[in-house]
């Protein structure tokens, strides 16, 4: 008599954004259903996954829900409260990566002071318990600051500028006043800004993908071009190599990604941490030989970790994000438009309603000339979110 097969493992991830949506795809390749836990049912991984628990996740018994019989629990963002995380893991829940790593992606000057303690390098900054504190500290370093909330910020949500130290002290008064806690970091001189993508595995295998830049605006990013053009063979070594180093001493499981401030003297400094897939890493869908979405599942089910070696010389990511004002033009139409003119584009949408400055999808573009390619796919990610074409192109004429 022949024994039935074993059942697929599930892995559950708390949170139904485009990240989960990518990652359900990736698991669909793997013979899986990713199971979600969606605020609502029209949630992008809400649409495509059939395995849905609708709750918050600052809910423990939505949690406990979406954990149950899962092989894994992961997340497509950082904001579960910590508490509700360790009564996870109380319960038995195979919590990936765990709290204690995650802590670091969730709150700013937890991760200040243990990267600080780690030797990694960071830009220089200060805890702020008073507007004394803020005050010393921009006058310290010149003036120019930049306050960030030490938790839930995210696509320069909770990012602020100060250009002078009454700037400064204006600010930090205002998020203090809220009971908002802050702290200040100097204004980095930069060159550009770069991403180190890697994976890691509860056995402790790690795998690094291509150093990439990151454009951003308003401080979200709009561009990524993989590899990072014209950095040294020695600087993407060493970004990589600090990115493994991280995961490893803080016991990360999954992908970790480690936003990076290249200076104008040459040195590397880590902005900010990313314990998921990233923004950064949707290049890899095309680009690569393993996604970041089938490299986390292979992670968190402690698989052995896939090839992350590029598949061709560049891949330009542009996103796609809502426009001022939603164009008359379907998205189905503009998909069309896009198509005939760049057959070779890669569209990913989100199945998101769109709304001005939302990120609704992403187009990746493959090639050997980056700065054609950059072109390409920015024209290509304005043409979806505007409907109108950089260049002035009209298919009629």
């Amino acid at each position: 008599m022949s024994r039935r097969p074993a059942s697929p493992p599930v892995v559950a991830m708390i949170g139904g954004g485009q990240l989960a949506r990518m990652t359900h795809q990736a698991a669909i390749a793997l013979g899986q259903t990713l199971r979600v836990l969606a605020l609502r049912s029209d949630e992008s991984a809400a649409q495509v996954t059939p395995d849905v628990v609708l709750g918050s996740h600052t809910d423990l018994d939505a949690l406990r829900r979406a954990a149950d019989g899962a092989t894994a629990l992961t997340f497509d963002h950082e904001h579960v409260p910590q508490e509700l995380l360790e009564k996870l893991v109380a319960d038995g829940v195979n919590v990936l990566p765990p709290p204690s790593a995650l802590l670091h992606a969730q709150d700013k000057l937890v991760m200040r002071r243990k990267l600080s303690e780690l030797g990694a390098p960071v830009p220089r900054y200060a805890d702020v318990s008073s507007v004394d504190d803020a005050v010393a500290f921009a006058e310290s370093v010149g003036g120019a600051v930049v306050i960030k909330t030490v938790r839930g910020g995210y696509d320069g949500r909770g990012v602020v500028m100060a250009s002078s130290v009454d700037e400064a002290r204006a600010i930090v008064e205002g998020y203090l006043a809220d009971g908002v806690p802050v702290l200040v970091e100097e204004r980095v001189e930069m060159r550009r800004e770069l991403a180190a993508l890697v994976a890691r595995s509860p056995f402790g295998q790690g795998a690094a993908w291509p150093v990439v830049e990151t454009v951003q605006e308003d401080g979200i990013c709009v561009t990524v071009i993989a590899p990072a053009p014209n950095l040294s063979y020695e600087t993407g070594s060493a970004a990589s190599e600090l990115a493994l180093r991280v995961a490893a001493e803080l016991g990360v499981v999954g992908v970790l990604a480690v936003e990076l401030f290249e200076t104008v003297d040459g040195r590397l400094l880590v902005n900010e941490l990313a314990m998921r897939p990233h923004n950064s890493g949707h290049w890899t869908m095309d680009g690569a030989r393993t996604s970041q979405f089938e490299q986390h599942l292979r992670a968190v089910l402690d698989y052995p970790l896939g090839d992350t070696s590029a598949l061709t010389p560049y891949t330009v990511m542009g996103n796609v994000i809502g426009a001022p004002q939603t164009p008359a033009i379907s998205m189905d139409e503009r998909i069309h438009h896009l198509c005939a003119r760049m057959p070779e584009a890669k569209v990913h949408l989100y199945g998101k309603e769109e709304r001005p400055g939302r990120k609704i999808g992403h187009v990746n573009i493959v090639g050997a000339d980056w700065e054609s390619l950059r072109e390409r796919a920015e024209r290509a990610a304005h043409w979806l979110s505007h409907a109108e074409w950089t260049d002035g192109w009209d298919p009629h004429t």
